[in-house]
């Protein structure tokens, strides 16, 4: 259930990624001329930004871990759930505009280079560095990863929200931001009401309801505690 809800969060995501992240999308350096050639040039630079993530699931996903040891569990999905639903009433586009433009790690020198080099490795390092940049939604992802409590679960949760923005973005690289201005704003509106429902989704899960998939039932390993009760 929680990988699925990553793919779909991502999913819709997409539609407020198209139009913050659109513009680079679109600047990105194509190899080639035939169709096979530019799909290739966008598919890594997407490939580019689902390894940043995953990198960065898997870091939250680690720290989730050293709560979860400390005995915060349930209480790691709770928080998770709160922070998302916060997250979604101030906006996506408030919590960005408190980091800073999310357009500002493409200037200088550097950047400038990649996006003059059309090869596949000046391309993937543009992904890579794009998932950096600063988007709400992927915050809400990250929150989320953070409650799997686990390494490699951080890292497959947030693989899964890339692989969801996947189609979107590879969209409009191929064929420009088909979205109209006020298709995207009327999707917009209704990306809040989604991430509410992912909050619930966690808060559920950490109330440990005993509801299969959506809240099921942690179990205390009994043995563990005992052993560690015992005396010496």
């Amino acid at each position: 259930m929680i990988f699925l809800t990553a793919f779909l969060t991502g999913l819709l995501g997409s539609f407020h990624c198209a139009g913050m992240c659109g513009p680079i999308a679109l600047a990105v350096p194509t190899i080639g001329k035939s169709t096979a050639q530019q799909l290739l040039s966008k598919v890594m630079y997407n490939l580019g930004r689902i390894v940043t993530y995953a990198i960065l699931g898997s870091l939250l996903g680690t720290f989730g871990l050293g709560l979860k040891l400390a005995g915060m569990q349930q209480s790691i999905s709770i928080a998770a759930g709160i922070l998302i639903v916060l997250v979604a009433i101030f906006s996506t586009q408030t919590i960005e505009k408190w980091i800073g433009n999310p357009f500002s790690l493409v200037k200088g020198n550097t950047i400038s280079r990649l996006f003059q080099s059309p090869t596949l490795i000046s391309v993937f390092t543009i992904g890579l560095l794009n998932g950096l940049l600063p988007c709400g939604f992927v915050y809400v992802g990250l929150i989320g990863s953070v409650a799997t409590q686990h390494a490699l679960e951080g890292a497959l949760f947030m693989a899964l929200f890339g692989l969801g923005t996947f189609p979107m973005m590879l969209g409009v690289g191929m064929v420009g931001q088909f979205l109209t201005a006020h298709a995207r704003t009327s999707i917009n509106k209704w990306v809040p009401v989604f991430a509410i429902l992912i909050g619930c989704v966690f808060i559920a899960r950490g109330l440990n309801l005993g509801i299969p998939y959506l809240s099921p039932k942690i179990e205390t390993d009994q043995t563990t505690v005992k052993e560690c009760c015992k005396p010496s």
